[in-house]
C-alpha cells in the first residue's frame, strides 16, 4: 500500500487481550481504544452498524472483504452519536459510488471520533472468535506500540457486568415525528396518528421510531430508567422496549421499574426489541446468559411458527427459556443454536423478539412485527 494513499495515516494494529497481534493501517479518527472483539457478517449497511447504539463498547469486525464503496450520508445513522468504537476491516474501498452519499467512510469516522485498522487479515481474526469466543482488546489507528497496547486490553473490563445503556439512552424525554427515507419520486406518506406508543430507550436505533411513525403512532421517548408512573403519566396506549448494548443484568434500575409496570398496567401492549427483550425476560423473574461469540449480521435464520425469517441481529446475551417457567412462551427460535429468539405472555398483550424488526441494515422479514404491534395497540383503544 503507498505510503501517500490519502485514505490511511500510517501503522496501526489491534491487539487481543491473550496476546493475538493484528497488524495494519489506520484510517478514520487518529485514537487508541479499548473494547470487546465482534465480527459482522452483514454485507452491507455498514454506516447502520456503525452507528447503532447496541455497539456501545465493542470493535466490529466486518466480514465482507472490502467496506466504504456507497459512502456515508446524515441520513443513514442509527442514533445521533453513539455507536461501536472501532471498525476492523479487510479492505477499503478506493471509490465512493452511490447517489445519496455525503462523505467517505474515512471521513464519516473521523467526524464520530471512531478509529479504523484496515489492509490486515480479518479472516484469522473472525475464525479465532469464532472458535475461542469474543474478547477484550486494544485497537489504535495510530501506533503499534504491541506492549502498550497489550496492556491496556488486559486492564479492560469484561462485557458481563456493565450497564452500558445507561450511557447511551435520552437523558430527557422527547417527541419522534420523522418517518422512514423514502426517494423523492416515489414520497411514501406515513399513516395519521391514532395511537400513542412511549418508548422506553436503551439504546434506541433511530429506525424504530421511524417505523412506528410510519404505523401511525405518536413517539414519545423516555429515558431508559424512566419509573412506572411517569410513563403511565404519559397515558400510553402501547409501549416499546428498545434494543441497547451491554448486560442486561446490569440494569436492576431498570428491571424493577419494568416490573412495576407489569403490575401497574397488566393490560397495556408491550414489545421488546433486543435488550428489551432481554430486560422483559429478567423483569418476568427469568435470567440472561453471555454467549460464546454472540449473533452479529444479517443473515440468521429464525422459526416463527410454520415460517422462517432471515433477520439482522446484534447481542452478545440471551434469554434462558427455562429459566422463565410457565410465565412465558417461546414463539421464536434462532436455527443457527436454537437459543430463545421470541416470547409471549399467553393472558397478556406482551411480548419480545431477539432480532431487529425495523432492520437497517436489513433484511425485512420481521417488518410486519411493528406493524402488528401498532395494530394491537389500535386495536386496544378502539373505539377512542
Amino acid at each position: 500500500m503507498a505510503a501517500d494513499d490519502p485514505r490511511f495515516h500510517g501503522v496501526g494494529a489491534l491487539v487481543l487481550a491473550d496476546g493475538r497481534v493484528f497488524r495494519g493501517l489506520g484510517f478514520g479518527a487518529k485514537k487508541t481504544v479499548v473494547g470487546e472483539v465482534v465480527f459482522n457478517t452483514s454485507l452491507s449497511g455498514y454506516q447502520e452498524i456503525l452507528s447503532d447504539p447496541s455497539y456501545r463498547g465493542q470493535l466490529v469486525c466486518l466480514t465482507a472483504t472490502e467496506i466504504g464503496n456507497v459512502g456515508t450520508n446524515a441520513e443513514d445513522d442509527e442514533s445521533r452519536g453513539w455507536g461501536a468504537e472501532g471498525l476492523l476491516v479487510r479492505g477499503l474501498s478506493p471509490v465512493v459510488s452511490n447517489y445519496r452519499s455525503e462523505r467517505s467512510l474515512p471521513a464519516y469516522l473521523e467526524a464520530r471520533g471512531i478509529p479504523g485498522l484496515a489492509e490486515f487479515d480479518t479472516r484469522a481474526l473472525t475464525r479465532r472468535l469464532r472458535e475461542g469466543g469474543a474478547c477484550m482488546a486494544a485497537l489504535s489507528s495510530e501506533t503499534d506500540d504491541i506492549d502498550e497496547l497489550l496492556a491496556l486490553a488486559r486492564a479492560a473490563a469484561p462485557m458481563e457486568g456493565q450497564g452500558l445503556a445507561t450511557e447511551v439512552s435520552a437523558a430527557e424525554p422527547y417527541t419522534w415525528d420523522r418517518p422512514s427515507w423514502s426517494p423523492a419520486d416515489a414520497p411514501r406518506e406515513p399513516l395519521a396518528i391514532d395511537v400513542h406508543v412511549v418508548v422506553v430507550d436503551f439504546g434506541v436505533k433511530l429506525n424504530i421510531l421511524r417505523r412506528l411513525r410510519d404505523e401511525g403512532a405518536k413517539v414519545t421517548v423516555v429515558p431508559g430508567d424512566t419509573r412506572a408512573e411517569a410513563i403511565l403519566a404519559l397515558r400510553p396506549d402501547g409501549v416499546l422496549l428498545s434494543n441497547g448494548p451491554g448486560d442486561p443484568a446490569a440494569l436492576t434500575g431498570a428491571i424493577a421499574n419494568l416490573r412495576e409496570l407489569l403490575g401497574k398496567a397488566p393490560a397495556l401492549p408491550i414489545f421488546g426489541i433486543c435488550l428489551g427483550h432481554q430486560v422483559l425476560a429478567l423483569a418476568l423473574g427469568g435470567q440472561t446468559y453471555k454467549l460464546k461469540f454472540g449473533h452479529h449480521g444479517g443473515n440468521h435464520p429464525i422459526a416463527r411458527g410454520e415460517r422462517v425469517l432471515i433477520t439482522s441481529q446484534n447481542h452478545g446475551f440471551a434469554v434462558d427459556l427455562e429459566s422463565l417457567g410457565e410465565r412465558a412462551a417461546l414463539t421464536d427460535v434462532n436455527l443457527f443454536d436454537r437459543t430463545v429468539a421470541g416470547i409471549r405472555l399467553t393472558d397478556r398483550p406482551i411480548a419480545s423478539v431477539q432480532y431487529h424488526p425495523e432492520a437497517s441494515p436489513g433484511p425485512h422479514d420481521g417488518a410486519p412485527l411493528l406493524t402488528e404491534f401498532v395494530a394491537q395497540v389500535r386495536e386496544r383503544v378502539a373505539p377512542r
